[in-house]
């Protein structure tokens, strides 16, 4: 990266913390920056538009290292068998550290092999269905899978995925039965869905937006405790009788298991200062995401709990997906 294209800002200008004669020599190169998807979609975009603003900050530029490959395992295993020194970090998501701990057996311990750094934000998930199914909300749909048992299917971005394992976890709690038909990716998924294959899914709200808005499909609650901004007539699960219903697609920073304290706490306070940036809200809307500052323990604390419930949910419903 030829040096005129950085633009240095001082952590003062940007109201980052003072660094201590101890934290000044971090970061002395350039880090490292995993992202487990193909560069291009909307994942590789957070951590694009994250990371520009993160290395103007640190004084350092981040080299983003897309990592596809195996639903995440590639890039989480580089990860965890990196040195802890702060020189390479990842961008995990609910897959990594998620649903995927929960439905199958990894080469790694979501939990026992990263350093968690913080929190980027979430984005909820929406029960949409095909827009020539005769129901306009939640009550509807729930009286139309009574009269129509075992005719209603629904699609997925693939087994174990949180578009899966939501609808599984909204199928439990309404004690009713939808034929599951897992696609390869959530795009495959929704041609489906449109083309009345299928009557029902649970994907992200990004995904969901460009057909909501065109009329091809309809949403009939979202994921969260609060209306999405996008979307403020689409009321939440919880409000519609579902208390406490949650689940989002998120996304975090993690490390290697071991990094040492100073320098957690500096990539930490550095981030949550680019995320709370006046214009950082609007350029993560593209992918309906909304900013979430969390401390290193905070997201710790969130990573074991959402593995924790997925993992009950896969028990539950006998998600095992090595078999």
């Amino acid at each position: 990266m030829k040096r005129r294209h950085l633009i240095f800002v001082t952590p003062a200008l940007l109201g980052a913390p003072a660094l201590s004669w101890a934290q000044a020599a971090f970061p002395s190169k350039p880090i490292r920056y995993i992202v487990p998807v193909s560069a291009g979609g909307g994942s590789d975009m957070v951590g694009r538009t994250l990371t520009e603003r993160w290395g103007n900050l640190l004084k350092q530029p981040f080299i983003v290292d897309n990592q596809a490959g195996g639903g995440g395992v590639i890039a989480s295993q580089t990860t965890a068998r990196a040195v802890p020194d702060g020189y390479t970090l990842m961008q995990g998501y609910v897959g990594t550290h998620g649903t995927s701990p929960a439905t199958r057996k990894l080469p790694y311990d979501a939990i026992k092999d990263f350093t968690p750094i913080g929190m980027i934000g979430g984005t909820p998930n929406v029960l949409v269905v095909n827009a020539a199914l005769p129901v306009k909300n939640i009550k509807e749909f729930l009286a139309y899978l009574k009269k129509n048992p075992g005719k209603v299917s629904y699609g997925s971005a693939g087994a174990g995925s949180l578009t899966h394992m939501t609808m599984e976890l909204f199928k439990q709690q309404v004690n009713s039965f939808m034929v599951h038909i897992p696609y390869r990716g959530v795009a495959p998924a929704f041609n489906d869905l449109i083309g009345g294959q299928t009557q029902a899914m649970f994907p992200g709200l990004a995904a969901a937006i460009p057909h909501i808005r065109s009329g091809r499909v309809r949403p009939l609650a979202i994921t969260g405790m609060q209306r999405h901004p996008l979307f403020k007539e689409v009321p939440t699960l919880d409000e519609s009788g579902f208390k406490g219903f949650d689940a989002q697609q998120w996304y975090g920073v993690v490390g290697p298991a071991g990094m040492p304290a100073p320098i957690v706490k500096l990539l930490n306070e550095t981030l949550a200062t680019v995320l709370r940036a006046p214009d950082m809200r609007e350029k993560l809307s593209v992918e309906a995401i909304e900013p979430t500052v969390m401390t290193p323990e905070q997201f710790g604390e969130y990573i074991r709990a959402d593995i924790a419930r997925w993992t009950k949910l896969a028990k539950e419903r006998d998600i095992h997906l090595d078999n």
